[in-house]
């Protein structure tokens, strides 16, 4: 499973940190960084219920190894 990181659509809410701070990395005015993330097998539930937090729709959701995403 890979979390798709759309930074541009980021607004520094820090949802996703609260809902799995191990997971979803920010700076320090709140906004996640930059890059994709690769999720450990065992972090699947707490990284989806992160990404599905985002209200700027900012996290996709990759379940599949394929290029498609699954939008959260």
């Amino acid at each position: 499973m890979h979390i798709i990181v759309h930074n541009a659509k980021c607004h520094g809410h820090a949802r996703c940190w609260s809902q799995a701070p191990e997971i979803f990395k920010l700076d320090e005015d709140g906004y996640i960084l930059p890059g994709n993330i690769d999720v450990a097998a065992g972090n699947e539930f707490c990284a989806s219920r992160g990404a599905r937090s985002c209200p700027e729709r900012a996290l996709e959701i990759n379940r599949s190894s394929d290029t498609a995403p699954v939008m959260a």
